[in-house]
């Protein structure tokens, strides 16, 4: 399976550094122009199923992409965002970022979704979808709270990594793997 993902357009959130979780934001101008950039990218691209977050920002980007062509698009809640709980609608100057994103700590918080389990609900959805789409394109739709783990378990944590800084890819940014 050949897995191109992608995170959502940007959103004012993104602006100003929030952390946004499940609170369903917009995407903003710049953020429809990058997902209007992004479907001008894959255009030439064979792409055999699109897999999109419910989230407005996630579905949106989606829908832009796909316009035009006649590719299934699938909504799933598996790749909704992380819950960050009280941390949502705070930047990193207001939260331990080094403490909610250390996955050997694995802090639960009580309303917030834990390392630990934002790793087993993309390792389940990864295992899934390889088996689904063994010999097809997925092109997928997320955030960045569901792509830190997908690149850390593709790509391997390096030795002696404890927090999850760097696995983040930018707004409409495209990475592939081969699974």
């Amino acid at each position: 399976m050949r897995l191109l993902l992608t995170r959502h357009g940007q959103t004012d959130w993104n602006v100003e550094g929030k952390f946004q979780g499940v609170t369903d934001t917009e995407l903003n101008e710049r953020g429809i122009k990058q997902a209007e950039e992004t479907r001008e990218k894959l255009q030439n691209e064979h792409i055999d199923v699109i897999i999109s977050s419910p989230l407005k920002r996630a579905r949106k980007t989606a829908e832009i992409i796909v316009k035009g062509r006649d590719i299934p698009l699938i909504i799933d809640q598996q790749v909704t965002e992380r819950c960050f709980g009280k941390f949502e609608g705070k930047t990193r100057e207001e939260i331990n970022f080094d403490e909610l994103w250390n996955y050997k700590l694995n802090k639960q918080y009580e309303d917030a979704e834990s390392t630990g389990a934002v790793f087993k609900r993309i390792g389940n959805f990864l295992e899934r979808i390889k088996e689904e789409y063994q010999d097809k394109t997925v092109l997928l739709v997320t955030h960045g709270g569901v792509i830190v783990p997908i690149r850390a378990t593709l790509e391997g944590i390096p030795e002696g990594m404890e927090v999850l800084e760097g696995f983040g890819i930018d707004n409409c940014e495209i990475k592939e793997y081969d699974l």
